[in-house]
C-alpha cells in the first residue's frame, strides 16, 4: 500500500529519509489534501530508472522486430568472424 503523507511532515528530515529508505515503493507527499510530489531513496531511483531504460530498449527491440529488421544469430556471427579472421 502506498504511503502517502502531508508536506507538513517534511520538516522532519531524519524520519523522512529513514521511511524513504525502508520503503519499497516512492511516497507521496500531499499539499492541501492533492497530490504534490513524490520522494524515494536513490537506491530506488536507480533501480526505476534502470528499469525505464530495459523498457526502453525492449521496445525499441520489438519494434525492430516488427518492422522485419531482424538479423539470423548464425549469419551474424559468420559475417563477425569473417570480418575480423576469428
Amino acid at each position: 500500500m502506498p504511503q502517502i503523507i502531508p508536506i507538513r511532515d517534511l520538516k522532519n528530515t531524519s524520519e523522512i529519509s529513514q521511511r524513504c529508505h525502508a520503503a519499497n515503493e516512492p511516497i507521496f507527499v500531499t499539499k492541501n489534501g492533492y497530490g504534490d510530489m513524490v520522494i524515494m531513496s536513490i537506491k530506488m531511483y536507480e533501480e526505476k530508472m534502470a528499469m525505464l531504460d530495459i523498457y526502453s530498449k525492449l521496445a525499441e527491440a520489438e519494434k525492430q522486430q516488427a518492422e522485419g529488421k531482424m538479423l539470423d544469430g548464425d549469419s551474424s556471427l559468420k559475417s563477425l568472424r569473417e570480418k575480423y579472421n576469428v
